[in-house]
């Protein structure tokens, strides 16, 4: 009564918060920009990720959290406390209990890195919930049912493709390509093809505006303004997105190449259930264009786009929360040495 749960979806792009019987209450980049020569935080969150590739020298936006895990501990710890104390606006007599979630594929030496970060930012307990359990509970599906269920979270650092019986995973694959490959990848497109050159944001933006898995009925275009290799010039260019597909498919074939070996490696009778169902799809790559049916002709299997994929986990993590009894199985305590 005294203590205010909370679930987080620490994501290498977006963290959102979750407060019990609230709902989601923030959703905010994972970036910190610090004073190098001090290491004073400036800013976390959107203004911190305004800042991105636009900061003088002595100002740095680190995002702290690299392929769903925390690359740096102390930043990660300011951003967690940061984010903690923004929804817990009074002084509680106890701490919160908090629950977060974490890529499947993660080790212990992660795992503690996200425990002490939270705890250090003032959480009294610590669960971890694996996030594809966290999306399939967001989404509504039924875990603790002995039917399968496929579900594929495709954040901004991890892609996890899991499969989901009785409250476990039955199997999981965790790789480290998801949407920051991809904006790489448009980087590198037009470095390689058009001796331009734009930033992260920039790459980001043509992905969310044109970006796309399968042809589309109606192609789109934008113009492009970056940085002219050769003349070192500002330059525009116009893209279209048949080129932006064309950037993409690369990393988007290992994506496909991970949900096959899963498929393969699942046991038959689950299996039938995942012909039965389909194939859900969350995180905030889901929301790329055409990823549906690209996954639907590579598998034969029918596919959906969960509704808001965006918030699937942190929504998961929140109905944790307001029921923790009936979860508790799905949760990992994580202990003290």
């Amino acid at each position: 009564m005294f203590s205010n749960d909370i679930g987080i979806d620490l994501g290498t792009a977006n963290t959102l918060v979750y407060v019990r019987n609230q709902g989601i209450v923030l959703n905010e980049p994972s970036v910190v920009a610090i004073e190098k020569s001090t290491g004073k935080v400036l800013a976390i969150g959107s203004a911190a990720k305004e800042m991105t590739g636009r900061t003088p020298s002595g100002i740095e936006a680190i995002r702290p959290l690299k392929d769903g895990v925390i690359a740096d501990f102390d930043i990660s710890e300011r951003l967690i406390a940061d984010f903690i104390r923004r929804v817990v606006k009074h002084k509680l007599l106890m701490k919160p209990r908090v629950v977060i979630s974490v890529p499947s594929g993660i080790t212990e030496v992660e795992k503690r890195a996200v425990r002490d970060s939270a705890e250090n930012a003032g959480a009294r307990e610590v669960y971890l919930l694996q996030e594809p359990m966290a999306a399939a509970i967001g989404v509504g599906l039924p875990v603790e049912q002995p039917s399968g269920s496929m579900i594929i979270d495709i954040g901004g650092g991890t892609t996890e493709i899991a499969v989901i019986a009785l409250n476990g995973i039955v199997n999981d694959t965790s790789i480290r390509v998801a949407g920051d490959e991809l904006n790489d990848a448009i980087i590198m497109y037009l470095k390689k093809n058009y001796n331009l050159l734009i930033g992260e944001l920039t790459a980001e933006d043509i992905k969310i505006k044109i970006g796309s898995a399968f042809p589309l009925e109606k192609e789109l275009s934008m113009e492009v303004k970056g940085r002219d290799l050769v003349a070192g010039v500002p330059k525009n260019l116009k893209l279209s997105s048949v080129q932006v597909r064309e950037a993409l498919s690369e990393t988007l074939d290992i994506v496909v190449e991970a949900v096959r070996q899963a498929l393969e490696r699942t046991p038959p009778e689950l299996a039938s259930d995942i012909l039965e169902r389909g194939i859900i799809l969350t995180g905030g790559g889901a929301l790329l264009r055409g990823l549906d049916k690209r996954l639907r002709q590579e598998t034969n299997l029918p596919v959906n786009v969960a509704d808001d994929p965006l918030t699937c986990v942190a929504r998961g993590a929140g109905k944790v929360l307001e029921d923790f009894a009936s979860y508790a199985k799905v949760l990992e305590k994580s202990k003290k040495d």
